[in-house]
């Protein structure tokens, strides 16, 4: 049997459930308007306008149904895949929210220990530029110090000069001065030889 033959065989069954009202209606009005021909000949009519009908619309019907029931394949595998996946990642959140306490302590102690760390760097760093700052602070007033020593000492030779300078002023006159040049000249021809203090 081939397959549209098939269909209207298996519309045929369908098509006499819908009749069957109309049947009984006929025969319950006993003959008037021609009786059981006139119903099986609306009946034969019904039914070869259901075969036309399934016979031109079979394509495009299948290819409906094809289309229709390859979308709710898809729909369905599709639904299974996000289902599976939601699933994952539930038992994944699911696993994660049990380690979640343990995470965190973990952050928490890491935290700590990385903030130690940095603390310990700090006062290391703080130590180091305390050093070197009054390392500083040292050599500078060393320095300081040098310089006021040598300036006293500037000072001082200065104001000796000064001072042995008047002196020699007040304690030598002009014949002891000629007497001195005197002796340096006589010394000088002498030989270089400084003439005796006395």
């Amino acid at each position: 049997m081939n397959r549209p033959l098939a269909r209207l065989a298996a519309a045929a069954p369908a098509a006499c459930t819908l009749f069957l009202p109309a049947l009984a209606r006929a025969a319950e009005e006993g003959g008037h308007g021609g009786g059981l021909a006139t119903l099986l000949y609306h009946a034969i009519n019904l039914l070869l306008l259901i075969g036309v009908v399934v016979w031109f619309a079979r394509r495009p019907l299948q290819t409906f149904m094809a289309e229709r029931r390859s979308g709710v394949v898809r729909n369905l595998e599709t639904s299974e895949q996000l289902l599976r996946e939601a699933e994952s990642r539930l038992d994944e959140w699911q696993r994660r929210l049990a380690n979640l306490d343990a995470e965190l302590r973990e952050i928490r102690e890491a935290s700590a220990r990385l903030a130690e760390v940095e603390r310990e760097e700090i006062l290391r760093e703080a130590r180091a530029l305390a050093d070197r700052i009054r390392a500083d602070a040292r050599a500078a007033v060393q320095q300081e110090v040098e310089r006021a020593r040598a300036r006293l000492r500037r000072e001082a030779a200065d104001l000796a000069v000064e001072i042995a300078t008047e002196l020699l002023r007040e304690q030598v006159g002009d014949e002891d001065r000629a007497r001195l040049a005197d002796e340096f000249v006589e010394s000088l021809e002498r030989g270089g030889r400084a003439p005796a203090a006395g």
